[in-house]
């Protein structure tokens, strides 16, 4: 039997200023091909990368892999970037939150 091969969509965010959420969806809009129906909010994200359905793009791998830097939304504990973080939670996402050098 052939060994299944994974792929990986890599977005790397790192060295740009994610404050808000807004600056997120501006950030990945475009690496992840979303739709300008796409509704910018942590319900609909999740369903783009856990259910699937949404994005061409990202439908097209197996894995989603997000890096970001430890600053701006991604800095603290927020109720926003908690949120935005358990979207990720599954096989087929991660966000990889580096500290800042």
């Amino acid at each position: 039997m052939a060994k299944r091969i994974e792929s990986e969509l890599v977005v790397d965010l790192r060295g740009r200023s994610i404050e808000t959420l807004d600056d997120f969806w501006d950030a990945v809009a475009e690496p992840c091909g979303l739709p300008e129906w796409f509704g910018r909010n942590t319900e609909a994200w999740r369903d783009t990368i856990q259910t699937r359905g949404i994005s061409e793009v990202i439908d097209s791998y197996n894995v989603l892999v997000v890096h970001v830097d430890r600053r701006g939304v991604f800095a603290g504990r927020n109720r926003e970037a908690r949120a935005l973080r358990s979207a990720f939670s599954g096989k087929q996402s991660r966000l990889v939150v580096h500290e800042l050098l």
